[in-house]
């Protein structure tokens, strides 16, 4: 599942306070920003932004 934001680091840091681990980015990708994390129960979520 991709998830949309409209501030990523912002929500980078929401994610870690919880419990998730960053699994792949911040990266860049044609069109904006995307991370990738698993939550505390061990499924994987992307995360994107536009800016």
């Amino acid at each position: 599942m991709l998830l949309y934001s409209a501030d990523l680091d912002r929500t980078l840091t929401a994610v870690t306070s919880a419990g998730g681990r960053v699994v792949n980015g911040p990266y860049e990708f044609p069109g904006g920003r995307r991370f990738h994390f698993q939550d505390p129960s061990g499924n994987e979520l992307g995360v994107w932004s536009e800016a």
